[in-house]
Order: structure tokens, then sequence, then C-alpha cells
């Protein structure tokens, strides 16, 4: 509905209790330059400086509770990156925040700054957070303003509020009987302080057996429009829970959450003037991988030409002792990989277990984490972080790489499933340069691998796009006197480019590679868990011995994707152990909706995927 803004007098346009302002009312940042408005009436994107295109958004959705997980601390880290004081040794604008961000107004003038973002979850995974999010007008405000007489409010909170929330609302700010959002002053009008309590200002940290949900440590705050809640089955219990492939594909069979979906689609693609794609956060184990299948279907179809990154998340460990959840998370895992790389530029499973198949394997080991497998806050924060470096290339300002052009390069022949890979941190100590501790790492892969694929050791890649971030200028060349032998060509180098470049070609002389180098680091501010080993500084930089000083608030982080044969064992694998089921005794799961023939093409698929990866295969695109 338009309207007068009450705050300067000029046109604007009213949806969701946000006021959205039209170019010359000024009510984008002030470093905005591109003013055209969309459907909707609202500001588009700004263009930054330095890149022609403007700033390329990217439109995300969050598909399942785990991926809630995930997604909470990827915020929380976005979140850091913006309210992280301005340092000569980190220079703002490698990243480019409006990438995944967008601004408007309230009604009464607060600028807001929030995810581009559509999530879905089940009944009772929400906690204490309103669906329609606090920072716009709700149901009840537009009601007082509507009735003239006294108006009485009965409230009940379902759920007790997290402590951390609590904090996180008397720092930040309420929404007061006037309907003014009241939020403490910010220097660059970008990110939230650091949380502290009122009685030793030290960080509050969430405590493990506080978190419940994902929501009870998110700390940004979310668009009316974030939030899709499926009603039809249950968070919580063992009735009435999505558990299976089918009943997620039926969800959005369903005109009402198909045209709900639809309609926060474009509500934010009709916003934006450079939109370069869609990056997916979706469950795999659950039913939530229909969902996700037919969510890639739906972008596909409506917006032809548009990268789609699917991220298939899996939590861990499980156990032998749960047959039917094993089996059926082995089946949604194989429908859910199929049907997304069908629909999608680019598929990347990401989880901390060994394998994606029955047999339990340990998950993985960091040298210098120390975390526990069987929580999501923890095992979410160590993906989050994986997810916030590898999708640097398509959110840097100066960079021609969008998520179409990573994609085409690491999906040559067939090849549209990558595995991740990450150290974190990256192993840098006090005085040493880039090429002494990638020299100190041999030959072998340096990263801990992130997609239930096995070690990476031996595999051949056929394609990788690898980002080194968190380390200072000074370190990235050799640090030797003049004169002294080199120990190796990496000494050689005249930049940090060079240097990871050259080492990249050592490592997979066949593949084709694509690097960046940050000097930006990954920020673990509260509430992302303590991992950290005592012997880290603040910096993430090892030390002789235990540290002394503050708590680690950033790390260098080395992480890949790669296209590799490792992908050939792990999909052929998959497929033989599904091939061997007799699914007479599972027929609760086809009867969700999927049928014989279903499972019969979906295992050809998976042996076509799976021949792809063959060492050596020679398939044209």
């Amino acid at each position: 509905m338009g309207g007068v803004s009450p705050i300067s007098g000029k046109g604007c346009v009213r949806r969701n209790g946000e006021q959205r302002m039209r170019p010359r009312a000024q009510a984008c940042r002030a470093n905005r330059v591109d003013g055209r408005v969309g459907r909707h009436g609202e500001c588009g994107p700004e263009e930054p400086s330095g890149m022609a295109g403007g700033a390329r958004e990217v439109l995300t959705l969050q598909l399942g509770h785990f991926a809630g997980f995930v997604g909470a601390h990827w915020w929380n880290q976005q979140d850091a990156a913006l309210g992280c004081p301005t340092d000569a040794k980190e220079p703002p604008g490698e990243l480019c925040p409006d990438v995944l961000y967008r601004t408007g107004r309230t009604l009464h003038g607060q600028e807001t700054y929030t995810p581009r973002l559509i999530l879905m979850d089940l009944k009772g995974s929400l906690s204490s957070l309103k669906q329609e999010g606090g920072l716009y007008r709700d149901k009840q405000l537009d009601a007082a303003i509507a009735w003239e007489g006294k108006l009485t409010t009965h409230k009940e909170e379902l759920y007790p509020r997290n402590p951390y929330l609590h904090d996180f609302l008397s720092a930040e700010g309420v929404l007061s009987g006037e309907g003014v959002w009241r939020v403490k002053a910010i220097p660059n009008s970008k990110g939230l302080p650091p949380l502290t309590t009122a009685i030793n200002s030290k960080p509050l940290i969430p405590t493990e057996g506080s978190i419940r949900v994902w929501s009870d440590f998110l700390r940004v705050h979310l668009h009316p429009r974030s939030i899709c809640m499926i009603h039809k089955y249950n968070h919580d219990g063992e009735a009435g829970r999505l558990e299976a492939f089918g009943q997620g594909e039926n969800v959005l069979k369903e005109p009402g959450y198909l045209e709900e979906l639809e309609d926060r689609l474009h509500f934010y693609v009709e916003e934006c003037d450079y939109l370069q794609g869609f990056q997916i956060l979706c469950d795999l184990h659950n039913g939530f991988s229909g969902v996700g299948a037919k969510a890639s279907e739906l972008l596909q179809d409506e917006y032809s030409g548009r990268g789609i990154i699917a991220w298939g998340l899996l939590p861990g460990p499980y156990s032998r002792e749960e047959p039917q959840k094993n089996i059926y998370r082995l089946l949604n895992t194989a429908f859910g990989l199929v049907h997304l790389t069908a629909h999608s530029s680019l598929v990347c499973p990401l989880s901390l277990n060994g394998s994606l198949g029955l047999r339990p394997e340990p998950p993985v080991s960091f040298p210098h984490l120390h975390y526990d497998a069987s929580l999501p806050f923890h095992c979410s924060a160590i993906l989050a972080t994986a997810l916030d470096t590898v999708t640097v290339p398509y959110r840097l300002r100066s960079s021609p790489v969008s998520m179409v052009h990573l994609a085409d390069m690491l999906s040559c022949s067939g090849r549209k499933m990558v595995t991740a890979g990450a150290t974190m941190p990256f192993p840098l100590t006090a005085g040493q340069s880039l090429p002494d501790i990638l020299v100190q790492l041999g030959g072998a892969p340096p990263w801990t691998p992130l997609s239930a694929c096995g070690d990476p050791f031996g595999t051949h890649c056929f394609a990788q796009s690898v980002v080194l971030r968190g380390i200072d200028r000074a370190y990235h060349t050799s640090q030797l006197t003049p004169g002294t032998p080199l120990p190796s060509p990496l000494h050689a180098c005249a930049t940090g480019e060079e240097v990871l470049a050259q080492y990249l070609q050592q490592q997979q002389p066949r593949a084709m590679s694509s690097s960046h180098l940050l000097l930006t680091p990954c920020r673990v501010v509260p509430p992302y868990p303590h991992l950290f080993s005592s012997s880290l500084s603040q910096k993430g930089l090892i030390l002789d011995g235990p540290s002394t000083g503050p708590a680690v608030e950033s790390i260098p982080v080395f992480g890949t994707l790669c296209s590799s044969s490792s992908l050939h064992q792990t999909l052929g694998g998959l497929a033989k152990e599904l091939s061997k089921l007799d699914l007479r005794r599972w027929a609760s799961f086809m009867a969700a909706g999927v049928e014989q023939d279903d499972l019969e093409e979906m295992l050809q698929e998976l042996h076509s995927l799976a021949q792809c990866y063959q060492d050596g295969n020679s398939l044209t695109d």
C-alpha cells in the first residue's frame, strides 16, 4: 500500500510493515549510486565502488533444521564481519556484503540491513523467535493504530527465551509500545557490537546445554518474509515428522506452500538489479531433501540462466542402533543428491562424517579444534566457517567470478557435484611465511575433507577452486635475507598469489585451478562455540605454548571445492548399498510418495554420475 512517510514526507511504499523509500527520499545508504526501483517500489541494490556491474545479489534458501543451525552460524559470521573495526591490515571492501544483504527502513525511519533469505522449517522449531521477526510493525501494533480506544494485550510465551537472547535484546533494543525499534548506535550502521554481560563486560557465549534449536543463538534480525513454516509436520516428537524424500516433494506440490514460496521469491528477486543466483542450504538426511529437490527445480524453471549452488547438509554422527533412520538417511541422501544435481549448477555435500554410507565412520578431526560431533551447535559452526570461505569467489567486490562462472569451471564433463575441504585454522606461526608453511605441509592434500567422501590422498582432481584467507600481506612471500639459498621454488615467487598458484600446480598438475588470496580472516566471536586449542592466539596463530591473552576472535582458513575422482567410489558405493536393500521392509518410505520406478531411475542416475568421476574419464561436455 502506497503512502507518505511520517519521517520525510516523501513518497514511499509500505509492505510487511517495512518502509522502502523511493530514490529521491534517500532511504538507501549514502553511497548508493543506482536508484532503480523494483515492482514493490523499493530501492535497488547499491553499486559498489570498483565494480562496474553493481552488487551481484544472491538469494539464500535454508531448508531444514540442521540447515538452520549452519545458517545461524553463517549469518552470525557475516554479521561479525560487518561489525568488526577497520584495521589497516584488514582493509574493508574485499567482500561485498550487499551480495547477501538487503537494505530497508521501518515505518519509523530506522534503517535495517537484513539477510536476503528464505528459510523453511517445521512447526515447533522456532522456540521464542517470532515468525514475522521483530524489526517491523506486527499485527498487534497495526491493530493498536486502527483502534483508537484502549487496547489490552494478553501474551503467552510458549518457550523460555535463551539467556543469550535476553542479553541480545537488552544490548540492541526492543520494539517499544510506540512501535519504535530502539537500537544501540553502531558506528558504521552495519553489524552488531560484541555481546557482553552487564556484570563483567565479558562475551556471553551460549552453553551447549542451552541450545535446543538454531534460533537460540541466531544473532541477526530477519525480515518478516524470511521465515516460512511448514505446519503440517512437527519438529519435536515421534509423530508427524518430515522424514522421507517423497513427503518433502509433496510439500511443494501443495498450492499453499508452493504459492507462499513463489511469493517470497518474487519479493526478493524483483528488487534485485544484478541477481547472480541462489544458494540452497538443504538437509539431506530427512524429508527436506525432497523440499530442496522441488525448490531447485522451481528455481531452474523460473530463473533460467541464474546460478544455483546447492549445499547438501548432513549432521553426525549416526548409530547402527537405529536401522530405520539409517535406511531413510541413505535413501534421502541419494534421492536428494541426484535430484539436486539435475536441477542445480553445482552441488556439494557437507558433513563431518567419514562416510555417506551405512557403515559408521569416525568423524573427521582437526589438529587445533576440539569439538563434539554429536552436537549440531559444534558441527554446524565448522561447516559454516568452511562455507564462509569457499563461497568467497562470488562474494568479492572486484572479481569477475560469478556463481555461474564458478559452477562452469568446476562442472566440466557432467561433473556437477564437488567435494569440499578446509584447513582451520591454517597452521601459521609467528614469523613464518606462506611458502614456509606450504612446504611443511608436504605433498599430501592440506585440507580436512568435509563431504564424507573419504581421504582425498591419492585421488585425482579434475578442477578446483581454492581460497586462502587471513594471512597478513607481509607474510605472503619469503622472509629470507637476500642471498640465502631458497628452500623451494615457492620461496622465489614475488607475490602471494604466485605462491598459491604454483603450490596448486605442484599438488595437482593436471587440474584446472582457480585461487583467491584474501587478507580478511574468518570471524569466530561469540556465539561461535569455543572449539579452539589453548595454543592459538587471538588471531588464530599457533603459539609455542598455551595462550595467556584474549580468546580467539578470528582465524586464517584454507578452503577448497574440488571435482574429485573420490566421488567415483563414493557415489558408486552408495548405489551399491541401495541396490542391496529389500524395500519391502521399508514400505513406509515408498508410501510417502516414491515409487519403485523412481528408485530404479535414481540408481541409474547415481551410477551414471559416478562414472563421470572415474580417473582418466574423457567424456565430452
